[in-house]
């Protein structure tokens, strides 16, 4: 019989179910629209590296978030961490705050990017939707600088459609969620496995380390270029702590949660280079589109698959690519609603938040929220989204988690811990340094973006703690 928290919510996810929840939110769209766009930033083998580079910072990152979910397992994730860690009288009331502020935009972008990679892939569905969809897309130009666009067609509204049927999936009882994860998980796995056996029994060396004309020597603007690679590869690893958010339906968190994050990180790092290898060692990476409009409606996977079987076996992948972003797109509407749910429930949030459905004894509320939010950037550009969510969430999340584990650790040394960092402080330090380095490099105007959210999240802050009397630093 599944335990329950202090909460009243079931803790029925073990390591398994903890695993499978990581990894089908993190292989969903992600490595296979992300590996076409890497290679207009670093082209040929280098861009490799952006997944090595990514991999690395995600492992030190994985041991920052192993320690916080042992030692913190409650719903919210890193609301939860970010209280606790600078003190939930005064600047953690602030910094959970303004997490769950900005994370309302980029976790709605992280999970609206599923639903923008299935409508991308159902073009190569056939050849008579892809023409029909081409023709009744609307796109309206935002910002040409920022590449920020909205496109409204057949496949987006698909995409849509797609995404309140999941909406509709996860109103059920954590135990039949569960299960729906599993489901999910197998079908990921199944299309992972069947890239790597194809691309494993015809890879060619000379194909996947074809340096091109220019050899050896280093592509132009390196640094910035290998930055911006490693966002999008970034992008794709995002999901390897989902089980965070859900810390309060998971059995034996202080041993399940450092575990499933660690397993995860290690398992998605070695499949993503595999599954670049696999395609890039059987099709050329010249014969990749080489401009971002030309990728609109390109599919790796599929023209992988045409090139080995034909049409039919390319649609069969498509298929199984969409279910992919299906089952990412659920986990990550699962996981995130937790947040603030989580928040609002200790009463540092919007209360409204907090109420649990009597039946299936969820956070019907916050799910609702978050799916909505998820739906409309679904009609967004892909490259935007993935830029805007990746630069909104580094400072007060992934920066702010860094330092609030090394302040805790000097704060309260003797603290109960069920799981420690590894060589603590160099994975704080290596971690720190890699999300500063994706900050730098990233584009004025997303960078520009998330300060603004953080401005207009601490005047909210300031005006509703006045309104509630909860002010945190004194009359």
């Amino acid at each position: 019989m599944d335990e329950k928290s202090p909460t009243g919510l079931k803790r029925h996810f073990g390591l398994i179910h903890a695993t499978a929840l990581n990894v089908t939110q993190v292989v969903g769209a992600g490595v296979f629209i992300t590996i076409p766009l890497m290679l207009l930033k670093l082209p040929g083998p280098y861009a490799l590296l952006g997944w090595l580079a990514a991999g690395v910072l995600m492992l030190m990152d994985s041991l920052i978030w192993g320690e916080l979910g042992a030692t913190f397992p409650g719903s919210g994730g890193s609301y939860l961490y970010l209280l606790e860690c600078y003190g939930r009288e005064r600047w953690g009331r602030v910094m959970a705050f303004l997490f769950i502020w900005q994370f309302l935009i980029s976790g709605p972008l992280e999970i609206g990017s599923g639903l923008i990679a299935i409508s991308t892939f159902s073009n190569a569905l056939s050849p008579g939707f892809e023409s029909f969809n081409q023709r009744w897309t609307w796109q309206w130009e935002i910002s040409k600088q920022a590449n920020l666009t909205i496109d409204v067609g057949p496949s987006r509204l698909l995409a849509l459609g797609i995404g309140i049927v999941i909406l509709m999936l996860l109103y059920r009882r954590i135990t039949i969620l569960g299960k729906l994860t599993l489901t999910f998980w197998l079908g990921v796995l199944l299309t992972i496995g069947w890239i790597l056996l194809e691309g494993g029994l015809r890879f060619n060396p000379a194909t996947a380390f074809d340096f091109g004309d220019r050899g050896w020597q280093l592509p132009d603007n390196f640094a910035s270029a290998l930055g911006a690679t490693m966002v999008l590869a970034m992008y794709s690893y995002l999901g390897y702590y989902n089980v965070c958010y859900i810390g309060d339906e998971v059995r034996d968190p202080g041993r399940t949660i450092p575990r499933s994050i660690l397993l995860t990180a290690i398992t998605v790092c070695l499949l993503f280079v595999g599954l670049h290898l696999a395609m890039l060692g059987t099709i050329s990476w010249t014969d990749v589109p080489k401009t971002e409009e030309a990728q609109t409606n390109y599919n790796l996977p599929a023209e992988f698959m045409r090139h080995i079987h034909g049409d039919t076996a390319a649609t069969l992948v498509t298929l199984c690519l969409i279910w992919s972003c299906v089952g990412s797109v659920f986990a990550g509407i699962l996981g995130y609603s937790r947040i603030p749910y989580g928040a609002a429930r200790y009463g540092h949030f919007f209360s409204v938040f907090e109420r649990v459905h009597p039946d299936h004894q969820i956070p019907h509320v916050s799910l609702l929220l978050i799916g909505g939010l998820s739906l409309m950037w679904s009609f967004f550009s892909f490259q935007s989204v993935i830029d805007a969510l990746i630069v909104t969430r580094i400072l007060e999340q992934f920066i702010g988690q860094i330092i609030g584990v090394m302040l805790l650790r000097r704060r309260e040394p003797d603290r109960p811990r069920p799981f420690k960092i590894w060589l603590y402080p160099v994975p704080c330090f290596l971690a720190l340094v890699g999300w500063i380095y994706m900050y730098a490099t990233a584009q004025p105007a997303y960078i520009a973006l998330g300060l603004v959210t953080l401005l207009a999240g601490s005047a909210v802050f300031l005006a509703w703690t006045r309104h509630t009397r909860a002010w945190p630093f004194g009359a």
